[in-house]
C-alpha cells in the first residue's frame, strides 16, 4: 500500500517528506507486528533484543553497558528491563569479582530454550518482508545506512 493512501493523503507530498513520514509509519508498522509476536511469550521486543545480545556472546557474560551500547533501542531503562528478564529467570546478573560497581549479565538455559521457540515464530513473522526481493532489501539497507550517515 502506498504511504499516500494509508495515510489518506491526497494533496502530493515533497519527496524527502513523503520518505520521512514512511519511516515513521513503517516503524510503527513494524514495532505493532513485533508486540502481536512476543505477547504470547510474555515478552518486549527490547527484551527479546538482550537476551538474543547475550545468545551470541554465550557462554561469557557481558557488562550491562556492552549490551547497552548495541541495543536497538537506545532510551530503555536497563536496570527494570534487566529486573524484569531476571525475574523470569531468563538472565542472571552478577557483578565483576575485579569491579563491584560492574554488573554482567549472562543468559541463562530458560532464556536460551526461549529463543528456540521464538525462533520458528519469527521466521514466520520475517515472511512479511518476503515482498521485497534480496537485492531490494540491500538496496534499502544501504539507503537507511546512507541516511543515518
Amino acid at each position: 500500500m502506498k504511504i499516500e493512501a494509508a495515510i489518506r493523503q491526497s494533496k502530493p507530498m515533497l519527496p524527502l517528506q513523503k520518505v520521512m513520514i514512511n519511516l515513521m509509519y513503517t516503524y510503527h508498522w513494524q514495532m505493532e507486528r513485533s508486540m502481536e509476536i512476543f505477547k504470547p511469550f510474555d515478552m518486549t521486543s527490547q527484551q527479546y533484543n538482550v537476551l538474543r545480545i547475550l545468545k551470541g556472546r554465550h557462554p561469557e557474560a557481558i557488562p550491562v553497558g556492552e549490551v547497552k551500547a548495541v541495543l536497538l533501542d537506545k532510551n530503555p531503562d536497563m536496570t527494570r528491563l534487566c529486573d524484569r528478564l531476571v525475574q523470569k529467570g531468563l538472565i542472571q546478573r552478577d557483578f565483576n569479582c575485579h569491579n563491584r560497581r560492574e554488573v554482567l549479565l549472562q543468559i541463562t538455559p530458560t532464556g536460551l530454550e526461549l529463543l528456540l521457540q521464538l525462533e520458528p515464530v519469527m521466521k514466520e513473522a520475517s515472511k512479511e518482508w518476503d515482498n521485497l526481493t534480496p537485492e531490494e532489501a540491500e538496496t534499502l539497507s544501504d539507503l537507511l545506512d546512507k541516511l543515518r550517515g
